[in-house]
C-alpha cells in the first residue's frame, strides 16, 4: 500500500527541519563506535574493578572477548509494574551465558509512581524525574565496557528517560524489556464510579480503599491506558520492544522467555558480531512519526506529546506538536481501552492488540513498514505474536481480524476517523487535548472562566457548590517552572461529577492532567505558561473563553484581556519539602511544555 501523502510530507517536514541537529547527532555516535568500549584499553587495575563482583562470568570478561551486556534497571517493589524486575539480572544473566556472552548490571535508576504521588508535593518531582532518570542512566553506561544493553523499565517517566539516555549511548544495541500489566481485577469502569462516589460525598473512605485495592491488586502495570501502557505501545511501534511482548502478564513462562529473547537479541547485535544494529539506526525519524501514529490510533496518553519531543530531541530531530496535530487528522482511531471505552489493555491484547493494529496501519498506508527494529527486521515483525513452545519464545502470525470489535475495530472501520489527540491554538497560546474519550457534544464550550491557582481551590469550589452554570474552570501556575508541572489527577471525578449534573464543563491549565484523562475537555500543556507571563496568566473570572476541539480554537472572546499584565502569585509553598529544594536548578532552566519540558535540551 502507498504510504498516506500526509505522513510522507510531515515525515519529509521533520527530517528538513532536523537536518542539522541529526547529522551531528549521528556523526557522534560514528565517533563513538570507532572508538568502542574501553574494557580492553581500562587498566588491570580498571578491569579488576568492573569485574570483581560478576561472579561465574569473571574469568570470561578478564580473558575472552565476549559481548558483556549492561542491564539498566528501574527495579523497586514501590512500583506494581516495576516489582517483576526483581527476577530480572539472573535470567538475562542465564540468557547472556546461553550465548557465549555476559551481563552485569550497571546501575539502577529511580523510578517513582505517579499513582502514589497524585495530588501530594512529590507530584512536583515527576516530571523532572525523567530527565534525572535519562542523567542516571548516562552515569551508569559511562563505564564504558559494555557491548550491547537492556533497559528494564514501563511507567511514566521512566521509558521516556530511558530513552533519552539510550540515545546519548546510541552507538550501543539496545532492547527495552517490559514487565507486563497486571491481571484483570475490579474494571476500572466501576473504580472510576466509585471515586466519583467519593468525591461527592455519597460513599466513605472504607469503600473507596476497597474498590482501589480491588482495582490495583498485584504485580504488573495498571490495566487502563494511562502513559504506562501507552508507552508500551511506544516501544512496538518503534522497533524498541521485540514484537506482542508490552502486554504478556507478568511472572509466567512466556514473560521469562520473552526476557531471555530480548536479551539475547541485543547481544546479537553488538558491534563484536555481523549483525550492529545501534540504537541511533533504530530511533530515527520514521520511527518517531510511526510512534505518533501509534499515539493517535490507540488514544493515548496525553503526557506524550511533552515525552516524545524531548524523547526525539536527544536524536538530533525536531518535533512540533503541529506534527502531532497533522498526523492525527489522517490517523484512525481504532482501540477504545479505558478511559476510552470499558476493556482494559488484557481485553485489548486477547482482542488482537498491537499485532493487529500495526497490521491493519500497515495495509492502510499508515505506517512507515521500511523502519529498522531490534527484531531485525522491518515492521511487519510486529504482526506477528510470540507463543511459548518448549520453554523459548517463538513467533507466529498474528490475528487478521479484531476478536472484539467493541474494543478493537480494522482501519476500515474505526471508531472515529481521526486520531485521538487535537492540537490547540488560538489567543491564549498552544496546548494539546486527548479527544478520544470526549463525547462529540462535550467538545465545544463556550462560557465564563473561573480561576484558580491550584487543584485544592478547585476542590474547595465544587463542595461549596460555586460552580453552577457552564464554566471554562482555568488552573494556572501549574507549568514546568512554577512547580515542576504535576497531573492535576484529582480533577478528573470533579469535573466529572459537573458534566453529569448537566453543566457544560472544560479545564484550561498550564498543567498536566493524568494520561488517562477522560471524558471532560480538557486543554492542557498551555504554552506560554502563566509563570511566563502567557495569555493564561491575564484571565480574569468571567472573561469568555472558547474551547473548540473540532476546529482546535483556544481562543479568548473578551476583548482587552492581552493587554493586561500578567497577575503574578507567591509560589515559595513550592520550594520545599519532599525533596522540592533539591530541584531548584530544574524549575530555573527546564524548558517549555511544547519544546519537551526538558533541562537537558
Amino acid at each position: 500500500m502507498k504510504l498516506n501523502d500526509t505522513i510522507t510530507r510531515v515525515t519529509d517536514r521533520i527530517i528538513t527541519r532536523s537536518e542539522g541537529p541529526r547529522g551531528d547527532y549521528l556523526a557522534r555516535m560514528q565517533a563513538a563506535r570507532v572508538k568502542g568500549p574501553a574494557r580492553g584499553h581500562l587498566s588491570c587495575s580498571g578491569q579488576a574493578h568492573a569485574y570483581a563482583g560478576a561472579g561465574p562470568d569473571q574469568d570470561k570478561l578478564a580473558t575472552e572477548q565476549a559481548p558483556n551486556l549492561a542491564i539498566v534497571t528501574t527495579y523497586n517493589d514501590m512500583l506494581s509494574a516495576h516489582q517483576p524486575f526483581e527476577r530480572y539480572p539472573e535470567v538475562i544473566r542465564e540468557a547472556a551465558r546461553e550465548v557465549g556472552a555476559t551481563a552485569q548490571v550497571a546501575g539502577g535508576v529511580p523510578a517513582m509512581c505517579d499513582g502514589v504521588t497524585q495530588g501530594e508535593p512529590g507530584m512536583e518531582l515527576s516530571l523532572f524525574s525523567r530527565d534525572l532518570i535519562a542523567m542516571a542512566t548516562g552515569i551508569a553506561m559511562t563505564h564504558n565496557t559494555f557491548d550491547a544493553a537492556v533497559y528494564l523499565g514501563v511507567c511514566d517517566k521512566i521509558v521516556p528517560g530511558l530513552i533519552i539516555a539510550a540515545q546519548t549511548f546510541g552507538h550501543i544495541p539496545t532492547v527495552f524489556l517490559p514487565a507486563g500489566p497486571m491481571t484483570s481485577g475490579l474494571s476500572n469502569e466501576e473504580k472510576s464510579q466509585v471515586r466519583q462516589k467519593f468525591a461527592a460525598g455519597e460513599v466513605d473512605r472504607a469503600a473507596l480503599m476497597e474498590a482501589e485495592m480491588g482495582a490495583y491488586h498485584g504485580p504488573g502495570t495498571c490495566t487502563f491506558y494511562g502513559t504506562a501502557n501507552t508507552n508500551q505501545m511506544l516501544m512496538e511501534f518503534m522497533g524498541m520492544h521485540l514484537p506482542g511482548t508490552s502486554f504478556v502478564t507478568p511472572n509466567t513462562g512466556l514473560r521469562d522467555a520473552l526476557t531471555k529473547a530480548g536479551a539475547q537479541a541485543a547481544i546479537a547485535h553488538s558491534d563484536l558480531g555481523d549483525n550492529y544494529l545501534p540504537v541511533c539506526d533504530v530511533l530515527d525519524e520514521k520511527a518517531f512519526v510511526n510512534g505518533i501514529i501509534g499515539l493517535n490510533a490507540t488514544g493515548g496518553s496525553t503526557n506524550l506529546l511533552i515525552h516524545l519531543v524531548a524523547m526525539a530531541r536527544a536524536g538530533g530531530i525536531i518535533l512540533d506538536w503541529q506534527d502531532f496535530s497533522d498526523l492525527s487528522e489522517v490517523t484512525p482511531l481504532l482501540a477504545r481501552v479505558y478511559p476510552n471505552g470499558l476493556a482494559d489493555v488484557n481485553h485489548f491484547h486477547a482482542a488482537g492488540g498491537l499485532g493487529f493494529m500495526i497490521g491493519q496501519l500497515l495495509e492502510a498506508g499508515l505506517l512507515h513498514g521500511d523502519t529498522k527494529t531490534v527484531a531485525g527486521g522491518g515492521l511487519e515483525l510486529y504482526t506477528q505474536e510470540p507463543k511459548l513452545k518448549d520453554g523459548k519464545a517463538v513467533w507466529e502470525p498474528g490475528t487478521t481480524h479484531s476478536l472484539n470489535e467493541k474494543i478493537l475495530r480494522p482501519a476500515t472501520d474505526p471508531f472515529q476517523s481521526t486520531g485521538g489527540l487535537k492540537r490547540m491554538s488560538g489567543t491564549l497560546g498552544n496546548a494539546v487535548m486527548k479527544v478520544s474519550a470526549v463525547k462529540p457534544e462535550h467538545r465545544i464550550v463556550e462560557a465564563p472562566v473561573r480561576i484558580f491557582n491550584d487543584q485544592e481551590e478547585v476542590k474547595a469550589a465544587c463542595k461549596a457548590r460555586e460552580i453552577e452554570d457552564d464554566t471554562v474552570v482555568v488552573v494556572r501556575f501549574q507549568g514546568p517552572k512554577a512547580n515542576g508541572m504535576p497531573e492535576l489527577h484529582s480533577l478528573t471525578p470533579l469535573l466529572k461529577n459537573l458534566q453529569a449534573r448537566g453543566i457544560n464543563v472544560a479545564l484550561v491549565t498550564d498543567g498536566r492532567m493524568s494520561g488517562a484523562s477522560g471524558s471532560v475537555p480538557a486543554a492542557i500543556h498551555v504554552s506560554p505558561e502563566a509563570l511566563d507571563g502567557g495569555a493564561i496568566a491575564k484571565l480574569q473570572d468571567g472573561d469568555i473563553l472558547r474551547v473548540d476541539a473540532v476546529a482546535g480554537d483556544l481562543n479568548i472572546l473578551t476583548p482587552g484581556v492581552l493587554d493586561r499584565a500578567p497577575v503574578t502569585i507567591n509560589l515559595g509553598a513550592n520550594e520545599y519539602g519532599l525533596g522540592r529544594e533539591l530541584f531548584a536548578q530544574f524549575r530555573r532552566s527546564v524548558g517549555t511544555a511544547d519544546t519537551g519540558a526538558s533541562v537537558l535540551f
